[in-house]
């Protein structure tokens, strides 16, 4: 369960509801009889890693990876041992070519950094069957982190929300727009890379919005 106080707070009533106990309940009997990602003490980890008060930017992915040792709680994060997936290293390409110097996350794939900047690395679905994905998907997360994006929506100002690829965009249709930076382009797999994501610049925009709006801006 989720521990960061200021999470707690906000979503303290759905929390209690049985949707979402009906979730956590699945989930536990996931972990019980299958191989399950991430590690269970990792399934919130995006939030107690950037609290809600802290949160400026939101990056949503769909689900986490579902091979061994890639999943870390953290939207297209993976951990330092992990050779860096095809879509983050078009995210990091994209940073490059953006900013005009190398993520300070290279070599590595690990995006904790990023977390502890304020930046929300949101999975729609935070868990997933090893070897299985979108296995997770249905079962109630999706509705989980509609609550966590209406409650940053309605309750935060001139947050920068980066939405890539069709799913991530549809997931954030709910959005204000009036009070929110909404930044779209393509998804960064290799599917979809060049039809949009390489040359979309959203690093500098959202730093761009953010400073404007008397932020500090993200050290991509």
């Amino acid at each position: 369960m989720i521990t960061e106080k200021s999470w707690k707070v906000i979503l303290s009533d759905y929390l209690q509801n049985n949707n979402f106990k009906q979730t956590i309940n699945f989930v536990a009997k996931q972990y019980k009889r299958s191989i399950v990602y991430p590690p269970k003490n990792d399934i919130f980890k995006a939030f107690e890693l950037c609290s809600f008060d802290h949160v400026r930017v939101v990056i949503i992915g769909q689900d986490p990876y579902h091979a061994i040792d890639q999943a870390t709680g953290l939207a297209f994060s993976v951990t330092k041992d992990t050779n860096i997936p095809p879509s983050l290293q078009n995210i990091f390409k994209e940073i490059e070519s953006d900013t005009g110097k190398p993520s300070q996350c290279l070599p590595y794939g690990d995006l904790t950094n990023w977390s502890h900047q304020g930046v929300l690395l949101l999975n729609s679905v935070l868990t997933v069957e090893s070897d299985k994905p979108g296995s997770h998907a249905g079962h109630g997360w999706e509705e989980f982190t509609d609550e966590v994006i209406k409650q940053i929506s309605n309750n935060k100002n001139s947050v920068v929300f980066l939405l890539w690829g069709a799913y991530a965009q549809k997931k954030g249709s709910s959005i204000d727009r009036a009070k929110h930076c909404v930044l779209e382009s393509s998804h960064p797999s290799p599917l979809g890379a060049y039809r949009g994501f390489i040359g979309c610049k959203h690093f500098t925009q959202c730093n761009d919005y953010l400073m404007r709006h008397d932020k500090e801006a993200v050290n991509w």
